[in-house]
């Protein structure tokens, strides 16, 4: 779906009188102040003008984290999980099964507390690179509404936005849906009369500034359990399950689908060479899912974390590492899952088990999240880009190809891409 784009340069279309002025912009041919302090405003306003074409982030005014959101008290709890299913026909006795995950931690989700952590640092790092611009925060199922913040930002004055989502891999649920939002905003801001355009940063699994810090934070836990036992532990990386059709379809339209499985599974295997390279000693890896949903009719990625932490424990397997490599940060998949599920399962086996930290607010991931948004600025001003990336070499593209990751239930426009 394209967006809308002012182009101060356009001329009026024939047949129409001579445009409004638009506020902040300064008008075509010569000025000629009628004071000493409009001349003043306006040299000041050229001056203005000439540093944001300058600017690292032009064309971009504004950076919006954008993220999957969740509850921050127990009375949103069940609204938020309506949103998050709308249009599925999932009964609300089923979302209460899921709400008890919340209540069991006081109704609250941590993610948007790590999300305004992020924020905190991502200020810090654009601070230190003498970026000025500023990031705003928007949730696709939760406050501050994505579409909320863009308005805020339309009415300050900016028009050209870069989106940077939190969700690294390729699928509908971890891109497409991301677009789809941002196009469902756009649409309604539009009907506004509010013009904004907004592009996205790459899918960021192989971009090193996540997959490397990953890498250490593995090889760190791996360290820790290798020197108290004096045995190499196994490696257990975990990622969110999907419904199988949509793993099989995520990818670009013309590729051979399971992309999303494929990441991760290329990702594990460059983590565990790293750490054993580093390390000095053989390691055995497998990949997991977590927090699978929907009927038991229906076929997801396997295996489950839990069930696997059983089959290693019967094959004599003692030490694990256990890596959430398919999240960003320690949110409710994570402290429910992994943190009380899981951990509760591997006492029960006698597993000695360590669960190594997400990316989080790592600097060296903070670090690349603005490489990233750098990265998309340079692209957007046409320049020549190197997209850096391990393991493999091919990044994923920032305008998501034709077909990539379909939504199988209803067709919606998507931003950010080439459909």
């Amino acid at each position: 779906m394209s967006n809308p784009t002012i182009d101060p340069t356009d001329p009026a279309p024939s047949g129409v009188g001579p445009a409004e002025p638009v506020e902040g912009q300064i008008p075509d041919g010569p000025v000629e102040p009628t004071s000493a302090a409009e001349d003043e405003v306006i040299a000041e306003l050229e001056e203005s003008l000439g540093e944001a074409e300058h600017n690292d982030l032009y064309p971009y005014q504004a950076i919006v984290l954008t993220s999957f959101g969740g509850p921050e008290a127990p009375e949103e709890v069940m609204p938020f999980l309506r949103r998050v299913t709308s249009g599925r026909g999932i009964p609300d006795e089923r979302l209460e099964e899921v709400a008890g995950h919340y209540v069991h931690f006081g109704g609250r989700s941590p993610i948007n507390d790590q999300n305004r952590a992020l924020i905190a640092a991502l200020r810090e790092e654009l601070d230190r690179r003498g970026l000025p611009v500023p990031v705003l925060f928007g949730n696709r199922n939760s406050e501050p509404f994505l579409t909320d913040t863009l308005r805020e930002a339309h009415e300050g004055g900016m028009t050209q936005v870069l989106a940077l989502t939190t969700s690294a891999y390729s699928c509908y649920s971890s891109c497409r849906q991301y677009r789809e939002d941002i196009a469902a905003a756009l649409d309604t801001l539009t009907g506004e009369g509010r013009t904004l355009h907004v592009d996205k940063v790459r899918q960021y699994w192989n971009h090193p500034g996540f997959s490397r810090t990953n890498a250490r934070i593995v090889t760190e836990g791996t360290r820790a359990l290798l020197d108290k036992h004096g045995q190499a532990p196994h490696l257990v990386f975990v990622t969110h399950s999907l419904p199988d059709a949509m793993d099989d379809t995520s990818g670009p339209g013309d590729d051979e689908g399971n992309l999303y499985s494929r990441q991760h599974a290329e990702l594990a295997a460059a983590i565990t060479a790293e750490a054993a390279a580093t390390l000095g000693t053989d390691l055995e890896h497998d990949l997991t899912y977590c927090s699978r949903s929907g009927p038991p009719s229906q076929p997801w990625l396997e295996p489950d974390v839990g069930d696997h932490l059983r089959v290693l424990a019967e094959r004599g397997v003692r030490h694990v590492v256990l890596a959430p490599i398919g999240f960003v940060s320690d949110h409710m998949e994570v402290v429910f899952d992994l943190d009380t599920e899981a951990v509760e399962t591997a006492e029960e086996l006698g597993l000695q088990m360590v669960r190594v930290p997400t990316v989080g607010t790592d600097a060296e991931f903070v670090s690349g999240l603005v490489d990233l948004v750098l990265e998309r600025a340079s692209e957007a001003r046409g320049e020549q880009v190197v997209m850096p990336c391990w393991p493999g070499n091919e990044p994923r593209p920032s305008v998501c190809l034709p077909g990539c990751c379909p939504n199988l239930r209803v067709s919606k426009p998507a931003a950010c891409g080439m459909d």
